[in-house]
């Protein structure tokens, strides 16, 4: 709106009941009376807090709805669907997610009914690992669910981001899916949608299941019925069971797509072909041609790819029976991989990295948008630090010569890395020289360094100039105390934008 002035843009806020007047008042006065035109108005009001990025780019087109579902705040766009929009909310201090039916689907009888039988059936669903719904409003010109608000990324974006995940970390992602699997299940509920994007990972670590809304469809009442849904969503679950000649909703069926989803978080993407071709996904041939795990993921450990392929057997005979059978049997694989890992009291310092089982394997967006230089000549330890730092959202970048290392720093030029860790354990006085050069060089002085040492390398600990941006790690690695160090040297360091780095 091109006749908006800063005044008329503050009273729209108002009026619209996004804050109060008290409050805009006081931006007002903090812009002061001077030449501000509307973009400081703007900027005021949002570095305040009193309005989005959404509220604005709505006022600015003079809408005059879609600030509030009920009671609850609109903030900002959190997912969008084909069916569904889901928003971050506010109400009385409180965070939700507003999940409100599209437009052009309230008015058609069945999306209507399927989208609040959904609802219907979250609020039955109280369990750690599905997102909880709170509340159902079937007003017919704004139906919207009320759900639980969880701060993080879709497990989609996790896989897309970083690739193959960790063998330990797909197997703990998927006991929570199959754990909240198996709770729906003892209920008589099925899922129907099972695939990464409808998974969300807190920024706890913690896996979530989300839209529970294909389950919703089932015809309880008909159970000789084969699986013929028309709904695009459902098509894989009906070319499946048509397939494999079970009925509709036969709980073994979200079994092989919670495989599916395994499969994808192990080797970086699915077991089935993605398409948009209906007569491609209806082909019974694309549930029995799948490519051998062990093919995309050489290094896999053989329970983990067994697991995964008795999952998604294609006889529904053959295949893992039950939620509560696959959460049992990943159990068992963890409780496997882990009793072998090295002790710290059996190591010596030239182990890789120290094994541990506090939150280490727990996915968060700590390291998005920072950089990590390793210069390190030993591969075992590259891999280690590579893979953990890395399922935690890092970018890094790996060096064997410290030398080589310190010349990628040039004043002309944006340093390559956010922190740098200089690995001892092979390199010896040569890491810890270029640790303390990186100290006193004028161009790096200010970016964080860690030097990592065994404590028998007196030597080099006792010539090591540390401070409160030198920090000294003890090999082997403990993944907790480098996470640490990292979380504290980079907290006033500006992420890095994705897509930049």
């Amino acid at each position: 709106m091109s006749d908006l002035t800063p005044q008329l843009f503050a009273q729209r806020v108002v009026d619209l009941g996004l804050a109060e007047r008290r409050a805009v008042d006081q931006v007002i006065n903090d812009v002061g009376v001077g030449e501000h035109d509307l973009k400081d108005m703007i900027k005021a009001m949002q570095r305040h807090g009193l309005v989005t990025t959404l509220q604005t780019d709505k006022i600015l087109k003079g809408d005059r709805q879609g600030y509030f579902y009920g009671d609850y705040k609109v903030q900002y766009v959190i997912g969008a669907g084909t069916f569904a929009r889901v928003y971050r909310a506010e109400k009385d201090g409180e965070v939700y997610a507003v999940k409100v039916l599209r437009k052009r689907f309230r008015d058609e009888v069945k999306e209507l009914e399927q989208f609040l039988r959904e609802g219907s059936m979250g609020l039955k669903l109280r369990h750690p690992n599905i997102v909880s719904i709170y509340d159902v409003i079937p007003d017919k010109r704004n139906p919207f669910l009320v759900m639980e608000f969880v701060e993080g990324q879709t497990l989609r974006d996790l896989v897309k981001r970083r690739g193959g995940l960790p063998a330990e970390l797909a197997l703990q992602l998927m006991y929570e899916i199959s754990s909240g699997l198996a709770y729906a299940g003892s209920l008589g509920i099925a899922h129907r949608d099972l695939k990464l994007s409808n998974v969300l990972i807190s920024s706890e670590g913690k896996a979530k299941l989300v839209d529970f809304g294909l389950a919703a469809l089932t015809d309880r009442n008909n159970p000789e019925k084969m699986a013929d849904c028309p709904n695009a969503r459902a098509i894989d679950y009906a070319a499946l069971e048509r397939g494999t000649g079970v009925r509709k909703d036969d709980p073994r069926s979200d079994i092989y797509f919670a495989g599916n989803m395994m499969y994808h978080m192990l080797a970086g993407q699915p077991a089935l072909t993605e398409t948009r071709d209906r007569l491609a996904r209806l082909n019974v041939s694309r549930f029995q041609d799948v490519v051998p795990l062990h093919e995309r993921v050489p290094d896999i450990p053989g329970g983990v790819s067994q697991i995964t392929h008795r999952a998604m057997e294609f006889s529904p005979e053959k295949r893992i029976q039950t939620a509560a059978g696959l959460q049992s049997e990943i159990k068992k694989t963890l409780e496997f991989l882990r009793s072998g890992a090295v002790t710290r009291r059996d190591a010596d310092f030239s182990s890789p990295m120290a094994e541990h089982h506090d939150d280490d394997e727990m996915p968060t967006n700590e390291g998005e948008g920072y950089v990590v230089m390793l210069v390190e000549s030993k591969a075992g330890l590259q891999n280690a630090v590579r893979e953990k730092l890395k399922s935690r959202g890092y970018r890094v970048l790996i060096i064997s010569d410290p030398a080589r290392a310190l010349a990628r720093f040039s004043p002309e030029e944006d340093p390559p890395a956010d922190c740098v860790l200089f690995g001892a354990s092979e390199l010896g006085v040569l890491a810890m020289e270029a640790f303390n050069q990186f100290a006193s060089d004028e161009h790096t002085a200010d970016i964080p360094a860690v030097l990592l040492a065994d404590h028998r390398q007196t030597q080099v600990i006792s010539n090591a100039v540390t401070d409160e941006k030198r920090q000294l790690l003890s090999l082997p690695l403990k993944v907790r105390e480098l996470r640490n160090a990292l979380k504290a040297l980079l907290r006033d360091v500006q992420r890095r934008e994705i897509g930049t780095y």
